[in-house]
């Protein structure tokens, strides 16, 4: 039967009040979502920074309660309307911020979600029976994408940050995750796969019983260590005794673990014997990486963070102080038998180990992360030239003419930036001086391993207590002069004692050596002329050249390389002065050859070709370099 027109128009009202009715719904949840999200990003950080340090470890019921009283005043103080369900859904979402992974963490809990992408923070796409949808939960911003990452590095006992920029792992009971930051992508990226249950769960299970494991193992050794202290106090005459504090350890740790009902594997045991025996006789954490042939630098920055220089490259390691209480312990015990001190009133230091080992000290207030060390490592046993030739530091050839200019006392400079080994080398090349010759070492913490018999060290003072009482490099080097020195050697020229090095090389005392902080000759010569200044005399500059010109007759640049090697970059021999200015000659220069496919640079010291005007000095002096030394090849 035909339908009327009534009919018809009644059904197609109908059908038009559908679709609006599903448009008005659509818009009124996005609304909803849309003021959702305005409420978390007003609330997320009012809440997140009232939380305890500890927040994480806290009791569910406790953090949920802390979190619901801070999130009703912090609506209160804002005035915000709020309705019983927003509530809800904030307090569940702040609680999973402390304890889970943010937004990822209902859907990490859905047992349907096999997989989650995350692009950015305003894009997750999720993947339920095989179809993949995006959903409209996302991050607040960059950063709050970047917390969850690292909470979720921190978990996996990993690392991703700018320096190593992916991290792909796969979970103990199958799945993967796998995160990328800048500068590889232009955004944080993260994939997780993963089965029906959270893979996160087990892997948070494990994290908290090895945080309670080594809270309890700290508290502990902490205990043995005041056991410790006290017999040392009793029986002073332990401290040299090894086997016998070993014997009064093993004794009090028996005790110790029965009293607490701990259960220790061997090596933890013995893990914890070292570290207490280093609290005591050594460094504390600090020893292990002292005894480390191949660290050369160590670098704590506060307590829990400690980089050292492995073969050139910086890593972070795993070693850390109980607290900063632990790290000033061990401060004060390398300063102590040097009889100097660090507190407010005299915030930095440097000092040396026993060894020779150089360490500056920084703390509060002008170290904002708790007290800095930084240790320059002495070698034990000094490089040779024939060292520094294997390393590729110099060839064969510029050492030969090094080894002649020190033997014809020539006045050398090393020039470098900081860390780029101008020590060693001025170490390496003091190894050629005659043993019959007298020389004077003057430092301002005394690292210089001279090995011949008649080396007297001179080392300066700061000022004590009362602020007297300090003798500068500047000091010592004048009263060098009076000590009828052959050699005069300066670890390094910082201020007016330039103008006393000056001197002294003008006035008889040829062979003299010195390094310098430049990154290239001629900034050497420009550094030397401000310093000359800071002596406070009144030279014009075109004197000061002439001084510098006649004083110093070689400059060796050196340099570390971005693959971490130290090296030999420019060999310069001062001629004199072309009107005012100094006139400079190369005589072995550097030639690089890019990068190898293990990142290492190559290249070698090359001669320029030129002879210099020395040759002459070492023919006088019996010195015989072929000449065929300086052609190029």
């Amino acid at each position: 039967m035909a339908m009327s027109l009534l009919q018809r128009l009644r059904q197609g009202q109908q059908e038009a009040t559908i679709p609006s009715t599903v448009k008005a719904a659509e818009a009124e949840a996005a609304e909803a979502e849309r003021h959702l999200k305005e409420l978390r990003d007003a609330l997320m950080d009012r809440v997140l920074e009232s939380l305890p340090p500890n927040a994480e470890e806290m009791a569910p019921m406790n953090l949920r309660s802390h979190i619901e009283t801070v999130l009703e005043a912090a609506i209160e103080e804002q005035g915000l309307s709020v309705r019983p369900e927003e509530r809800r859904i904030l307090l569940e979402e702040f609680v999973n911020e402390v304890k889970g992974f943010g937004p990822l963490e209902q859907f990490l809990n859905d047992p349907i979600v096999t997989s989650i992408t995350v692009n950015g923070p305003s894009e997750m796409l999720v993947e339920r029976m095989g179809s993949v949808q995006r959903v409209g939960i996302t991050f607040r911003d960059e950063e709050h994408l970047n917390r969850i990452i690292r909470k979720i590095a921190r978990l996996l006992g990993a690392r991703v940050d700018s320096r190593v920029p992916v991290l792909d792992k796969g979970f103990p009971e199958g799945g993967r995750v796998r995160i990328k930051v800048p500068p590889l992508v232009p955004t944080p990226t993260l994939t997780i796969d993963k089965g029906p249950e959270n893979p996160f769960r087990s892997l948070k299970e494990r994290y908290e019983r090895s945080q309670w494991q080594q809270d309890a193992l700290e508290h502990l050794q902490q205990t043995l260590q005041e056991r410790l202290m006290q017999e040392l106090d009793r029986d002073p005459a332990l401290i040299q005794q090894r086997d016998a504090l070993t014997r009064v350890l093993e004794a009090a740790f028996d005790e110790e673990v029965t009293a607490r009902n701990l259960v220790l594997s061997r090596s933890e045991w013995v893990q914890l014997q070292i570290s207490l025996i280093n609290d005591i006789l050594g460094y504390g954490p600090l020893q292990p990486l002292l005894n480390d042939p191949e660290i050369s630098e160590i670098m704590v920055n506060g307590p829990h963070q400690i980089y050292v220089e492995r073969k050139g490259k910086v890593e972070l390691t795993g070693v850390r102080f109980r607290d900063e209480q632990h790290l000033m312990r061990i401060i004060e015990k390398i300063l102590l038998p040097l009889g100097k001190r660090v507190d407010e009133r005299v915030p930095m230091v440097d000092a040396r180990l026993p060894d020779g080992s150089r360490v500056n000290i920084v703390i509060p207030p002008i170290a904002l992360n708790g007290p800095c060390v930084t240790i320059r490592k002495f070698a034990r046993d000094p490089f040779t030239m024939s060292d520094l030739i294997a390393f590729g530091t110099l060839t064969q050839e510029a050492a030969q003419f090094l080894q002649a200019a020190v033997q014809a006392r020539l006045n050398i400079v090393i020039s470098g930036g900081a860390g780029s080994g101008k020590t060693t080398l001025l170490n390496v090349l003091s190894a050629y001086i005659p043993n019959d010759e007298r020389i004077i070492t003057i430092e301002d913490t005394a690292e210089l391993q001279l090995r011949q018999e008649h080396v007297v060290r001179l080392e300066a003072r700061p000022p004590n207590i009362e602020g007297v009482g300090e003798v500068t490099i500047r000091d010592l080097v004048r009263n060098a002069l009076r000590m009828r020195p052959d050699r005069i050697i300066v670890g390094e020229c910082r201020g007016g004692e330039a103008l006393d090095m000056l001197q002294a090389m003008n006035t008889g005392h040829d062979g003299s050596m010195t390094t310098i902080h430049a990154n290239n000759p001629r900034e050497a010569f420009a550094r030397l002329e401000t310093m000359v200044l800071m002596a406070g005399v009144d030279l014009p500059v075109k004197a000061i050249r002439e001084h510098v010109a006649g004083a110093i007759d070689l400059i060796i640049q050196v340099q570390r390389m971005r693959d971490g090697s130290r090296k030999v970059v420019v060999i310069s021999e001062v001629t004199g002065m072309e009107g005012d200015v100094i006139a400079l000659q190369d005589i072995f220069v550097f030639e690089s050859e890019g990068v190898d496919e293990m990142g290492r640079v190559k290249g070698a010291l090359r001669p320029t070709g030129i002879r210099p005007k020395c040759f002459e000095r070492f023919i006088e002096r019996g010195i015989r370099l072929p000449a065929s030394l300086f052609y190029r090849g």
